[in-house]
C-alpha cells in the first residue's frame, strides 16, 4: 500500500498575497502518493476538454450591465452560481482575474490547476476546511480591485441550496452579491452526480442570465444578514428558471425578456 504523505501542490494564497498568519487554517489533506500522481494528469485531461471544447460554445449574455455598471463606480462583483453550470460558467468568466474559492481536497488541487490556466486566482478553503480563511483572502482580493466568484452550492451540495459565504462576504465588505445561471440549447446532463453537472456539447448555444446586483449592510444584524442571504437564494432560483426555460420559449418571448433583462 503506497505510504501517505504530505500534499505539497497546495499554496497558501495562490491569488498573489504574502505567506498569511496563523488565522489562515489552509493545510493540506494528506495524500497518496498515487493521488498525487493523478493530480497532474486529471489536470491536463480536464484542461485539455476546456480548450477543445470551449471555443465552440456561443454565448448570449443577458443583464452584463449589472456587473459593467458596478466597475464603473469602483466595486467590484461577488459572483455567485450554482455547481450545475461550472463547466459553461468557468469558460464564460475565463482570463478576467477573477478569483474563486477553491477547496484544498484532491478534487481541489487538480481543479486549482485547471481554472488558473484559465486566467482565475484561487484563495484556499472551503465549507468545511479553512473556510473562514477562505473568505478573508476574497475580501482582500476584492479590496484589491478582483472580482471574486463561489459556486454558491458547492463542493458537495444539496443540490440548488445556497450556502452563506457571499452573504458574509458582502456585509464585510460592501461589495454587492451578483448572481448568474448559464444555460445550454444542448447539453449532456449527468444525473447521477449530486449537482447534475451539465457538460455542453460541441458547437451548442449558451444563454448567461446575469440577476441585479444585491447588497449586505457593512453594520447588518444576523437577522438582517439571513436574510441577505435569502434574497440571494431566490435570485439564483430565477435566473436559473429563465436560462433554463431560455431555449423552449418563442422568439419573441425571447425578445421580451431580453429588453426586461438588459436594462
Amino acid at each position: 500500500m503506497p505510504k501517505v504523505m504530505p500534499e505539497v501542490d497546495c499554496p497558501a494564497d495562490p491569488a498573489g498575497a504574502a505567506t498569511p498568519n496563523l488565522h489562515y487554517d489552509l493545510t493540506c489533506p494528506q495524500l497518496s502518493r498515487w493521488r498525487r500522481m493523478q493530480i497532474p494528469v486529471i489536470a491536463a485531461g480536464v484542461y485539455g476538454v476546456a480548450r477543445a471544447l470551449g471555443p465552440t460554445l456561443r454565448y448570449e449574455a443577458l443583464g452584463a450591465q449589472h456587473v459593467e455598471r458596478a466597475h464603473a463606480t469602483g466595486q467590484r462583483c461577488i459572483l455567485a452560481f450554482w455547481h450545475q453550470c461550472i463547466f459553461a460558467a468557468t469558460w464564460h468568466w475565463r482570463h478576467r482575474g477573477i478569483v474563486v474559492l477553491n477547496t484544498t481536497n484532491f478534487d481541489g488541487q487538480w481543479t486549482r490547476r485547471v481554472i488558473e490556466r484559465l486566467g482565475y486566482g484561487t484563495a484556499q478553503g472551503s465549507t468545511s476546511r479553512g473556510g473562514l480563511a477562505g473568505l478573508a483572502a476574497l475580501a482582500q482580493r476584492l479590496r484589491e480591485g478582483r472580482d471574486v466568484a463561489f459556486t454558491i452550492d458547492g463542493p458537495r451540495g444539496p443540490r440548488f441550496v445556497a450556502k452563506p459565504g457571499p452573504a458574509m462576504l458582502a456585509r464585510k465588505t460592501g461589495f454587492p452579491m451578483v448572481p448568474f445561471h448559464i444555460a445550454c440549447a444542448d447539453s449532456i446532463t449527468f444525473e447521477d452526480s449530486w449537482d447534475h453537472f451539465q457538460l455542453p456539447r460541441p458547437f451548442s448555444r449558451a444563454v448567461v442570465v446575469i440577476g441585479p446586483p444585491l447588497w449586505v449592510a457593512r453594520d447588518a444584524s444576523r437577522e438582517q444578514l439571513e436574510a441577505g442571504h435569502a434574497a440571494m437564494q431566490s435570485a439564483l432560483e430565477r435566473v436559473r428558471d429563465v436560462a433554463g426555460s431560455w431555449f423552449g420559449r418563442s422568439g419573441e418571448e425571447r425578445d421580451r425578456l431580453r429588453a426586461e433583462l438588459n436594462t
